[in-house]
């Protein structure tokens, strides 16, 4: 079997999507996302796998989409510390107002997505962290990649767990986590 054309993928997820967000999990069928887009139920599963494997790929996309924004940010500043700062308030922000991930912390329709900005959130927070390491090391090459990387993963984690459970204000975690970046990598790097 071929997969579905890159054009119906899109528009599968599209239409996963905002049955994600109407009825949460529990609600959407597979059925309903392939007579969204006029195809078969059968290329939605050639496609996705399961409906796991579906909303896992909403959750993807749309997590592509953020990195898009944090690498548009993180380019705008020359300093690490503005960066860092700047790229959590907007993860934070945007997470808050994305019916997304509403729809999976908040558990509508069930709570079967929560994994996947916890437990099994591999994909995502593999995805992020390579992703902004890649880049910070375009803009700020002087910083040593191991290092770099550990912090990154730190960052991002500790960033998920805002999301997930918000303690502080989006601008006291933002600067909190990113003094914590540039302490580690001036000590780690022997800058501070």
């Amino acid at each position: 079997m071929t997969a579905a054309r890159p054009s119906h993928r899109e528009a599968l997820l599209d239409a996963a999507a905002e049955l994600l967000v109407q009825r949460g999990y529990r609600g959407v069928r597979m059925r309903d996302v392939a007579a969204a887009v006029g195809v078969s139920r059968q290329t939605v599963y050639n496609e996705f796998g399961d409906k796991w494997g579906l909303a896992q790929a909403v959750v993807l996309r749309d997590n592509d989409r953020y990195l898009e924004g944090i690498n548009r940010l993180l380019s705008e500043h020359d300093d690490l510390h503005t960066a860092v700062e700047a790229a959590v308030l907007f993860t934070l922000e945007t997470s808050a107002d994305d019916p997304i991930k509403k729809a999976v912390l908040t558990g509508a329709g069930g709570d079967e997505l929560l994994p996947l900005l916890t437990t099994k959130a591999e994909p995502v927070l593999f995805t992020a962290s390579a992703r902004i390491v890649e880049h910070a090391m375009r803009q700020w090459p002087q910083v040593e990649r191991v290092e770099l990387a550990t912090i990154a993963d730190a960052a991002v984690r500790l960033t998920m767990s805002h999301i997930v459970l918000p303690s502080e204000p989006p601008e006291r975690v933002a600067r909190f986590i990113a003094d914590m970046v540039t302490r580690y990598l001036g000590t780690a790097t022997g800058r501070g």
